[in-house]
């Protein structure tokens, strides 16, 4: 994943409440999910002119995904993190996303228990 000319904006460790998962139970209470996207660009042109338009707004990311996270109800931990990389890749200038979930205290004896998944722009648009 460390392809030249792709740098990277971190947002770690955003905790957002949900209905997630496919227990009974996990339908009616929600549970705290943890976020972890790193955003992967071309962020030269950023470093050298000190222009907010010539990187990613972080801040609006991290908005659209908490709207989104807030306002969903998806039985399994990878269909919303497949939406959270969609609406990352929607963002100008993002070529590449990692998004890490983890929900903690799903697994008795367990910290957490988590999936990550990496998309690309490439990719979405062959999906489409």
């Amino acid at each position: 994943m460390n392809e030249p000319g792709l740098d990277r904006i971190h947002i770690d460790g955003l905790t957002v409440r949900c209905i997630i998962g496919v227990r009974d139970w996990e339908r009616h209470e929600k549970q705290s999910v943890n976020v972890h996207i790193t955003l992967f660009a071309d962020l030269r042109t950023a470093g050298r002119t000190d222009r907010m338009e010539d990187t990613i707004d972080y801040v609006e990311v991290k908005r659209q995904v908490m709207a989104l996270i807030e306002g969903s109800s998806f039985r399994l931990i990878e269909r919303l993190a497949q939406r959270i990389a969609d609406t990352c890749l929607e963002a100008p200038r993002v070529e590449r996303v990692a998004v890490r979930l983890e929900k903690p205290g799903a697994l008795r004896h367990a910290r957490t228990v988590g999936v990550e998944i990496v998309r690309d722009r490439n990719q979405m648009a062959q999906d489409g």
